[in-house]
């Protein structure tokens, strides 16, 4: 070999075995940091049992349905400081809802969870103080209007800008 010719790179099986330990390793590393990342902000838990609560499914689906067709309004909103909801009749008027609790929480993970009782305002609308940080939340409203099942509504609000 002359001083200015080198000898052509070769393939062996280090450098296979190289590509391969990249590769996989790669593979499991995102893996780990991702199931590591759902179990800590995830609690796993949706309902206590679900046996007992598919048992109640139908008629709450049937209860859901019954309200629906009665043409009512739910109108939830939160200005910052406070959590409004009104629930108007299919004639424009507000309904009376007794009991009535907002269970407010991430779509993900339990920090920031909070249970509140709403309280008239006099006008027909319900509110609470209630500081939420930015950011998307779920409600998940209950109360009871005088002749009817327990009226429930679900609502995601986003708070500020962020997501």
């Amino acid at each position: 070999m002359s001083a200015g010719t080198r000898k052509p790179m070769q393939f062996t099986g280090w450098h296979m075995l190289g590509v391969m330990v990249l590769f996989f390793g790669t593979i499991v590393g995102v893996n780990l940091f991702m199931a590591t990342s759902a179990f800590r902000t995830w609690t796993g838990l949706v309902v206590q049992n679900s046996y007992v609560a598919s048992q109640g499914f139908n008629e709450r689906l049937a209860a859901q349905r019954e309200i629906e067709a009665l043409g009512w309004t739910p109108d939830l909103t939160y200005d910052g400081e406070t959590l409004r909801f009104t629930l108007t009749a299919g004639t424009g008027l507000p309904l009376d809802i007794a009991g009535l609790t907002a269970d407010i929480h991430r779509p993900v993970g339990v920090r920031g969870e909070q249970i509140v009782t709403l309280k008239t305002d006099g006008r027909g609308g319900y509110v609470v103080p209630v500081e939420l940080a930015d950011g998307v939340w779920n409600v998940q409203l209950r109360g009871e209007v005088p002749g009817y099942p327990e009226y429930e509504h679900y609502a995601r609000l986003t708070v500020g800008g962020g997501a």
